[in-house]
């Protein structure tokens, strides 16, 4: 099953034999700290919230309805994976939109994994003009990194393990689940 795409019948067969990380109680707990948070850092900054497809969106969608104060959101879309589940070189799919020019950006994304995607967008924003730009990620893997770069919001801290659900995905299935699930070993 690690060819580049598989079938929803097999999609269900991971999720059956995957292990529950986060029961989704635990990401609602996360998510309320996240936003209180960025909500007394950010609140009177005016951001911009620019969403990582596609993982970030469903992070960002639960986030947005806890966030008490006026702001705009747009996205950017880069992608190392292409459908994988190992990353390669950059691919821009739509870069930081001229919006943020001058702007507190606050881009938001599922997994600071390797933290070269994230790493990469927000170093595009800044060279897009934004004013400032914080990140906030659902969740990080305990893993050594050569990337420098750390986002400034966490919600919650995992194994180095290969997930899915809350965004995540396997082959572009499974994002749509509530919590967060590892891949069994054996499906890698």
């Amino acid at each position: 099953m690690t060819r580049g795409s598989i079938v929803p019948a097999e999609a269900w067969q991971i999720l059956e034999r995957s292990e529950t990380l986060v029961p989704p109680v635990e990401v609602e707990r996360a998510l309320d700290r996240l936003a209180g948070e960025i909500s007394t850092r950010l609140a009177d900054a005016d951001p911009i919230l620019l969403c990582a497809m596609n993982g970030g969106l469903i992070p960002m969608g639960r986030l947005l309805l806890r966030l008490d104060f006026p702001l705009r959101i747009d996205y950017v879309h880069a992608t190392r994976y292409r459908s994988g589940t190992r990353g390669g070189g950059i691919q821009w799919r739509r870069p930081p939109p001229e919006a943020i020019r001058g702007r507190q950006v606050l881009l938001v994304d599922d997994i600071y994994d390797e933290g070269l995607t994230l790493e990469a967008i927000v170093r595009a924003c800044v060279e897009a003009g934004a004013a400032a730009v914080a990140s906030a990620v659902l969740v990080e893997k305990r893993r050594p990194r050569v990337c420098t770069y750390r986002p400034d919001f966490i919600g919650l801290e995992i194994p180095d393990r290969y997930v899915f659900g809350e965004g995540m995905d396997y082959h572009e299935y499974l994002r749509n689940l509530p919590g967060i699930h590892a891949v069994h070993p054996d499906d890698l």
